[in-house]
Order: structure tokens, then C-alpha cells, then sequence
């Protein structure tokens, strides 16, 4: 045995061998033949080409750059880009891919951060982080160009073998989200494209069509040549001017309310709504810190975190322009404008009270918010977070978690969200009980990125602690029956439509919208001030997606904290007797370590609620109660009766909303559903969201145990909802009756498949792309501002 297994360790070894000799062999001809790669090469052509107004800048401008956006952009954006190629802009095209994961769960050591224009700058210093390139960086000629280009390699392996002509793929194609990746190297291609011959690009879906591909393949030839950046026109450069002269002033409360700011949008594109041309998209920012002032070029720090010691005596916020594409997945638009402006300088510099001293940017202090920022007033800090609660809640799903089951799992496919009244937060009482609770609310970012997932015993116990405090609390200083009422739930003060939100989760992706969206939910939240600001600091400002497995799992099980104290929150307003009937509902099925941990923590608040009911159904009426306090800020967004369809039509669709059960089961999280009107030539766009229903949403991996598939359901929604669509549907409004029928009969697999043979536009349809890009320009004229292009990384094969 002991033989056999050093023999086989031995093939192995020289297999390896083999490979790494060949890819050797090949490079050297590469280098005979081509010259040896220099990005000094690239860099050198693109300096004779650097007008902005030359043929090649306006060739790429209106030829290269929309076929690069509409076919390539679809899958390589955000971290889970495919080999980490992002194709979003010039500076990840030239970066180049690199063959390890982003995502990658089980890592035992904390990853090097490779963050696109924060980690590193131009080709030389990513090919020092292992980055190879996917255009030439030899010599400079046509063919050279074309055969040392990984690219015009890919694109020609697909051009040779294009898709099979079947409706389905077959087992030579991988779709699957967490497929392996071969990352070929120029020098390793032709390895590549014999063992994976149907691996050329775009991947598992149509080809380009012989323009779109021969543009590519000229751009390439004559050098892949990607223009600069244009100059800000004035009225950006002013206004991008003016709130740095804002964020940078000079006082020790100027200095640290920036830093709160800079903490809360750090993920977020912020644009000048007031300068924004009505029905087109705007110039986008981000927030950064720079070691430079504003006048100088931004000089960022590529800090992990955004709250890490900076390591310079004073930082800059600076605005930097967005410059990659807009991509759905990670697009978080916040309008700056002088009425918000006007409020931060309320909030922040005329508000009554003094800062002493900045705080340390040490991780116990700087990782937990309400440390940090003892010395800004709650009322300022929970008013900046409320005035945007979209934003806030989304950073969550579009921040640095990006994607991942295990980090979502964490929440319930569907709930609503609403928030406390602020005037609640400004009670000196409750103050008062947040300062004497910051001990027991420190947060496993304080842990950094290599953690250790044992000490997540330590926090339960701190959160066990906090929760047993804050009953007391609450059985005392609100004894007087004033509270947990409908009058205690913020109404967005009569006019912000953030007030409530709907989240909906798609298995390992998710949306947040504004308002209170679909039939009433199994469950909702009630965040306070503190909570808010957890949620934030948790999964947005203190998640690291390069963090170790200890880090990632730390903060997934905290997390379940966060989520059973924003729904005992809820839970409050109800009767003690239905709260312990309605938590038990939400937790079938539980662990014991869950189970205790309910029992003993959540369910001993018995002060009465402030609430009076008149039906036995408690949380339905509640639901109701809440939705009249609220009902003048509820957003119309989203509503079936907004579309332009006939009422007939509109009665149709609706009866897709009844769906439930295995029906809706069989079905995908996300499809996303093209109408052509018969009058219009304008298509409607609406989306049909899966809701998984679960016993419990505590299991960490085996949710599928977990799934209670009869109670699922699903909402219906006028309007493109998520980022990552399974399946497109495509019907005329005059079959739209044969397609209700036939989705309501759906009871198998067999009946799905025969329904989308009739509806969908599979990955394999021969007008795919031409599909694609009507959704893409109907989107995006709906919403010039929120829009962004969808990805194609979860399209199904079915």
C-alpha cells in the first residue's frame, strides 16, 4: 500500500512536471517568435494613439466598447468576475485575470486584497500580484497582437466551435455558479482549447455575430487600443469641489462627522442629482480617502476596511469618478443635492455639541460604531442612516459580500422592514442604555480578517447579555404603556419613501426595495438605532471578502443575532402570548443551541404592548395598523396596475401571483418576463421573485433539510427586480392567457420545460443577444438613474 501510494504521488509529480514544461516550451516560442512580454509595450503604442478626439479613440467609443459592454461586462464584473477578468473598464481589461478565487470559503489565511484601482495601479504592479495579461505585451504587430492575446484567443475558440444547436447544453458545459475555472495563460491555451473546445468566449452562450466578432478582432489586430479618460466637465468639477471643501474641514467635529460619512457611503456612487440631465444616466463617484487634498491627484489608501488606521496624520475624502461600467449587482446610487447637504450641516456642524478628541483607529474602538462615534449625537447619526434606508440596508447585498448562500442564508427569502421613530432614539434614557451597553455590542470585525470562529462563543454570550439587558430595560423605563405602539414606527416624517422596505432573497444573492411589497410576509423587522448601525458594520464596513473562513463564519453566525433582535423587535408591538406562538412558528425544526438561545434571550420580554387589537389575528392587523401609519410615503414603484397593458391583461398576469407550493418551487428565484404590448412597440418588463419558504433560517449548511417547499410562493412585480436573472420569458399581450394557463399547470419538471419550450429565451436561443440588449435599453430607459447592467452568471440550463 505504502508503495502504491508513493507511486502514484510520483505520477502526479510528473505529470505536473509535464505541464509546467509545456507551458515553459510554449512561452519560449512565444518569446523567439514575439519578443517577451513588457507592459512597457502596450503602454508605449497607447501613447501615439492618446488624442481623445483620434479615429481609434472614436472607433472604440462607438464600435469596441458597446460589444464589450453588452457581451463581455454580462459575466466579468465584481469579484465573482470569471478568473477575476473584469471587462467593466479599460483598467481591468489591461489588469489582465489571474487564476485564484475571490470567493473562496474555506481559505484558512486571510487573502491579499486585488482590488481593482485601490490595490494597485497599471499593468506592472498587478503582474508583481500574479496577474497576467489577456491582450499582447510583446511586440507590437497584427499578428503578434492576435496570437499572444488570451482575448482574440477566446474569441476565436468560440468563432470554431460555436454552440450545439440544441436547446439544452450538454455535460460539456458548465453553468453552475461555483464551476472550476482553467484561467489559460497565452502560453497554456492550446492545452485549453483541446481539452475544453467549447470553452471559448462569450461562455455556454450564443457566439457574437460576425460584425460584433470582427470588430473585436480588429480592435485586437491594431493593438486593443483603450482611450483616457476625459476631464470632469465644470459644473461636476465644481460641485465634486464643493462637498470635498465640505467633508474636509478642518475641525475636530468637521473631522469626525466626515469620517461617519465617509464609513456609511464608501460603497455607495454617489452623483449631483441638481446637474443630472433628466432620463440619462449620471457621472458617478465614490468616496474614498486619499493622502492628498483636494487640488492634487487622489493618492487612495488601500485599506481592508474603511474604519483601518489610515496610516497617515490627516485623510482627504475625495470624490473619484466611477470608472467602470454600471453593473446592477453592485450599484448603490446615492443623489447629493443642497437639501441634503443642508440637513448634514444640521445634523453635523450647527447640532450643539463639542468633539474633544478623534478616536483611535484601533479595531476594538474603530470596528465598533458606537465607540467610534460616542461623541456625535445618536439623533445625527441614526437621522443620516434613516434619510437613506435603502442605501443602508442594501450595502448588505451590494457591498463587499457582493455574493455568497452562506452569507444570505442568513434571512428569510421575503420580509418587510420598518424603522423606530428617531425622537424614540433621542431619549436621553436610551442614550444612556447604548453607552452602557457598547461592551456587549462590539462586533466580530474587531477580529480583522484572520479569525479564529471559537471566539464567536464569546459575542453569543455578549448578545445573550444584551438582549437580557434590554429587557430589563424595557420592563422598567417603558413601563408606562406609551410605547410599542404604531406611533413609535417612523412614517419617513410625511415624505421619504425609505420608511419601509421589502427585502427579497434569491438563494445567494439579493434586493432591497422601498415599500411594502406583496401579500404580507412570514416575518418583519423593527430596526432601531443600534441595530442599524450593527447591520452596517457587519456585513458592510467590517466584511472583508478576502477574510479567512474564521472571519466569514463569524460573521454569518452573528448575523443570526442581528436578524432574531430586529424581529423580536417586531415581535414587541404584538400580545407576550402571541410572540412566543409566532417565534415558535419562524423557528421550527430548531437546533437545541437556537432553541435555548430564543427561550433564554428574545421571549422573557413580557411588558405588554402598547398596541390594541380587535381581530384574534394578531400580526395580520398589525400589519395593517402599520401600513396605514405609513401609507403616505409608501413609493408606487412596482405596482402591476402602472403598466400600460390592457386591464384584461394586467387581471392576467396578477393570476401569476397565486402560485404557490411545489408549482412555485419547481420554479427559479428570479425570471424576468418581456410583454410586447399589441398597441406599442415598447415592451414591459415584469418580474416573477420565488419566495423559498424554510422551517428556520438558522442552519448554516444544510438548508435544504430546512425547506418547507409547500409553503412557498411568489411576487409579482411591474418592472426589472435583481441582478441576476435564471430565465427570460418572452410573450405578446395576446398570448397572454395561454401563458397564465400554462404556468399555473406546471406541477413537475416535464411541465416546466414544456413551458419555457413555448416562453423562455434559453441561453442557447439563437437571438439571445438581441433579446438581451432590448431588456438592457428597456431597462435602462425606465430608470436612467437606479439601472445598470444584469449579469448572466445564473442563467439556467433548463
Amino acid at each position: 500500500m505504502q508503495n502504491t501510494h508513493s507511486r502514484w504521488i510520483k505520477i502526479f509529480i510528473a505529470v505536473i512536471l509535464v505541464c509546467s514544461g509545456c507551458a515553459t516550451i510554449a512561452n519560449l516560442d512565444f518569446n523567439k517568435l514575439y519578443g517577451h512580454e513588457n507592459t512597457e509595450n502596450r503602454e508605449a503604442a497607447s501613447v501615439t494613439q492618446a488624442s481623445l478626439e483620434s479615429p481609434a479613440t472614436t472607433f472604440y467609443q462607438a464600435k469596441v466598447a458597446p460589444v464589450i459592454e453588452g457581451r463581455c461586462v454580462v459575466c466579468h464584473a465584481c469579484y465573482d468576475a470569471p478568473c477575476q477578468l473584469k471587462m467593466s473598464s479599460p483598467e481591468g481589461i489591461e489588469r489582465g485575470a489571474n487564476k485564484e478565487m475571490v470567493y473562496h470559503g474555506s481559505r484558512i489565511l486571510a487573502a491579499t486584497p486585488n482590488r481593482l484601482f485601490i490595490d494597485a495601479l497599471g499593468a506592472e504592479q498587478w503582474r508583481d500580484r500574479g496577474f497576467y495579461p489577456v491582450l499582447n505585451e510583446r511586440e507590437q504587430s497584427p499578428r503578434a497582437n492576435t496570437q499572444s492575446s488570451v482575448l482574440a484567443k477566446m474569441l476565436m475558440l468560440k468563432k470554431q466551435h460555436p454552440l450545439p444547436d440544441e436547446k439544452l447544453l450538454d455535460e460539456r458545459f458548465d453553468v453552475s455558479i461555483d464551476r472550476s475555472q482553467q484561467c489559460p495563460t497565452v502560453a497554456e491555451f492550446n492545452g485549453y482549447a483541446k481539452s475544453q473546445a467549447f470553452g471559448g468566449m462569450p461562455y455556454a452562450l450564443p457566439e457574437l455575430t460576425d460584425a460584433e466578432h470582427n470588430i473585436l478582432m480588429s480592435w485586437i489586430d491594431s493593438g486593443a487600443y483603450m482611450p483616457a479618460r476625459a476631464p470632469l466637465p465644470d459644473a461636476q468639477a465644481q460641485a465634486v469641489d464643493s462637498l470635498e471643501q465640505f467633508l474636509n474641514g478642518d475641525s475636530l467635529k468637521m473631522q469626525l462627522s466626515a469620517r461617519y460619512i465617509y464609513e456609511h457611503l464608501f460603497s455607495s456612487h454617489l452623483y449631483f442629482s441638481e446637474i443630472t440631465e433628466p432620463g440619462t444616466q449620471p457621472t458617478f463617484f465614490n468616496l474614498v480617502r486619499s493622502r492628498t487634498p483636494s487640488g492634487q491627484a487622489i493618492d487612495v489608501i488601500p485599506s481592508r476596511r474603511p474604519f483601518d488606521d489610515p496610516g497617515v496624520k490627516r485623510v482627504y475624502y475625495r470624490l473619484q469618478p466611477v470608472m467602470s461600467s454600471i453593473v446592477n449587482k453592485t450599484h448603490q446610487p446615492y443623489a447629493i443635492h443642497k437639501e441634503l447637504t443642508d440637513k448634514w450641516q444640521k445634523w453635523f456642524v450647527d447640532a450643539d455639541y463639542s468633539v474633544t478628541e478623534l478616536p483611535s483607529y484601533k479595531p476594538k474602538v474603530a470596528a465598533n460604531p458606537l465607540t467610534a462615534f460616542t461623541q456625535l449625537p445618536e439623533n445625527a447619526r441614526y437621522r443620516f442612516m434613516l434619510e437613506r434606508a435603502q442605501n443602508t440596508i442594501m450595502g448588505y447585498i451590494k457591498g463587499p459580500v457582493c455574493r455568497g448562500q452562506v452569507a444570505l442564508n442568513v434571512i428569510n427569502d421575503r420580509f418587510w422592514v420598518y424603522f423606530v421613530k428617531p425622537e424614540v432614539v433621542d431619549s436621553p434614557k436610551i442614550s444612556d442604555f447604548y453607552q452602557s451597553q457598547k461592551d456587549n455590542l462590539r462586533l466580530p470585525a474587531e477580529q480583522e480578517s484572520t479569525a479564529l470562529a471559537v471566539t464567536w462563543l464569546e459575542y453569543a454570550s455578549r448578545q445573550g447579555d444584551y438582549m437580557r439587558a434590554r429587557h430589563e430595560f424595557m420592563a422598567t423605563a417603558l413601563e408606562d404603556g406609551q410605547h410599542f405602539t404604531e406611533n413609535d414606527i417612523w412614517a419617513g416624517d410625511g415624505d421619504n419613501d425609505n420608511a419601509t422596505l421589502t427585502v427579497f432573497r434569491h438563494f445567494d444573492n439579493a434586493t432591497v426595495i422601498k415599500g411594502l411589497v406583496g401579500k404580507p410576509p412570514k416575518t418583519a423587522w423593527v430596526i432601531d438605532y443600534a441595530l442599524l448601525e450593527r447591520i452596517h458594520y457587519l456585513l458592510v464596513a467590517g466584511f472583508d471578502v478576502y477574510g479567512n473562513y474564521g472571519h466569514q463564519l463569524m460573521t454569518r453566525l452573528y448575523m443570526d443575532f442581528l436578524r432574531m433582535e430586529g424581529e423580536s423587535n417586531f415581535l414587541a408591538f404584538l400580545p407576550p402570548d402571541t410572540r412566543r406562538k409566532e417565534l415558535a412558528s419562524w423557528y421550527q425544526h430548531a437546533g437545541p443551541e437556537l432553541t435555548e438561545f430564543v427561550e433564554g434571550k428574545i421571549n422573557p420580554f413580557d411588558q405588554p404592548s402598547g398596541m390594541q387589537f380587535s381581530t384574534k389575528d394578531h400580526k395580520k392587523e398589525l400589519y395593517s395598523i402599520f401600513a396605514e401609519h405609513v401609507k403616505d410615503v409608501q413609493p408606487s414603484r412596482y405596482r402591476l396596475q402602472d403598466s400600460e397593458l390592457g386591464d384584461n391583461s394586467k387581471a392576467l398576469l396578477g393570476q401569476l401571483a397565486n402560485i404557490k407550493g411545489t408549482s412555485a418551487s419547481i420554479l427559479p428565484e428570479l425570471s424576468m418576463i418581456m410583454v410586447q404590448p399589441t398597441d406599442s412597440d415598447e415592451p414591459e418588463i415584469f418580474t416573477l421573485v420565488r419566495n423559498s419558504a424554510h422551517f428556520n433560517v438558522n442552519s448554516l449548511f444544510s438548508e435544504d433539510a430546512n425547506r418547507d417547499y409547500a409553503k412557498d410562493d411568489v411576487t409579482l412585480v411591474h418592472g426589472l427586480l435583481g441582478s441576476y436573472p435564471d430565465v427570460f420569458w418572452r410573450v405578446k399581450e395576446a398570448d397572454l392567457a395561454k401563458l397564465v394557463a400554462k404556468a399555473q399547470q406546471i406541477k413537475s419538471e416535464q411541465d416546466y420545460q414544456a413551458f419555457l419550450d413555448l416562453f423562455a429565451v434559453r441561453r442557447t436561443a439563437k437571438d439571445f443577444w438581441q433579446f438581451s440588449d432590448k431588456l438592457n435599453q428597456t431597462f435602462m430607459h425606465h430608470s436612467p438613474i437606479e439601472g445598470g447592467l444584469l449579469d448572466y452568471n445564473r442563467l439556467e440550463n433548463r
